[in-house]
């Protein structure tokens, strides 16, 4: 089965809309950006009025501009009570990520021989997961999955395959529990980034890769490494991961989401690539196509994070009905 999906529209949406809202007792600068929600921009070091936060006409998805512990989004040197144990995850992680790890992890896990099961039964064993390496929340990672799916499903209430991305882009989180090898956090979730080349410094607390074993490998120091140009992510090997793990489990059992929402799978943590613009040479033509999505998704992703609770009762009918749609009953892992 084969689904189109039509481009984001980023003649629109790659510009941010700045306006003003003013009344005799105060005035508002809103952001918006593409895909609808709005920021509201700080104005009073311009002309001394205060901001507020004022919902957008169109009930869109409004980004808060800190996250739940008060800090910028994905600030990894703000002093909170989680950066220390953020930064250790990332030392952990840049030293044990090599090549060869991956490779060893694709094999294993790539016989999705541990748990059979529902998209939905997964959804809930995520209750038991905090992930280590996200400096925005400490909140269960469901909570997080449906903030993603609403907030999305808000702005873009056509893409029903881009609501049930944003629903399973985590799944693969439960790698941190004992039925799928209980693997340290360092194995399972942070940014990714590609081995077999040089570690590009855009990568978050990028001095610990000095103690990586494939640091000093001349093979794979340099900016192509093993790869050529434009020879596309999915010849990359990918630091190891719940994306790259999800990504397995959707495709080998049949999924009907479009490529656009694989490639979100198992890419929504590089951001080396979609945040920094690097390795963009290792990227072929439909990569390129698939990376628009990702630019949208990620912005939900990472805004979505909040303490604002979900009604899992509520929307649980609509999701069903979603698995249903583009996965089986029930699911090898």
């Amino acid at each position: 089965m084969t689904i189109l999906v039509e481009q984001p529209d980023h003649q629109l949406g790659s510009q941010m809309e700045e306006k003003k809202l003013c009344s005799e007792t105060n005035e508002t600068c809103e952001l918006v950006l593409d895909g609808g929600f709005v920021v509201p921009k700080d104005i009073s070091k311009n002309d001394g009025c205060v901001t507020q936060e004022i919902a957008a006409s169109n009930d869109a998805f409004i980004a808060p501009k800190i996250n739940s512990f008060g800090q910028s989004f994905r600030d990894y040197n703000a002093e909170s009570e989680r950066q220390k144990s953020v930064e250790e995850f990332y030392k952990s992680n840049h030293i044990n990520q090599t090549f060869d790890f991956v490779e060893k992890m694709r094999e294993e896990y790539s016989k999705l021989n541990r748990v059979q099961m529902s998209i939905w039964e997964c959804c809930e064993l995520l209750n038991e997961v905090v992930d280590d390496s996200d400096p925005d929340l400490d909140e269960p990672q469901i909570e997080h999955l449906l903030q993603t799916a609403e907030a999305i499903r808000k702005d873009y209430p056509n893409e029903d395959w881009l609501h049930l991305t944003a629903l399973i882009h985590d799944l693969g989180k439960v790698l941190l529990l004992p039925s799928f090898g209980e693997l340290p956090q360092w194995a399972v979730v942070g940014d990714t980034h590609p081995l077999g080349c040089a570690f590009d410094e855009s990568i978050v607390h990028h001095k610990y890769f000095k103690e990586n074993p494939d640091y000093n490998n001349a093979s794979f120091n340099t900016k192509y490494g093993i790869y050529s140009e434009g020879c596309g992510l999915d010849n990359v090997m990918i630091s190891w991961g719940h994306d790259d793990y999800m990504y397995l489990v959707a495709k080998e059992n049949g999924t009907t989401l479009p490529q656009a929402g694989l490639f979100i799978i198992r890419y929504h943590s590089f951001y080396p690539l979609h945040r920094a613009g690097a390795y963009r040479h290792l990227m072929n033509k439909e990569d390129e196509e698939n990376l628009k999505w990702l630019q949208v998704f990620n912005k939900y992703d990472l805004y979505s994070k909040s303490k604002v609770r979900v009604d899992v009762e509520k929307v649980k009918p609509y999701y069903l009905s979603l698995i249903e749609k583009y996965f089986p009953a029930k699911l090898r892992w």
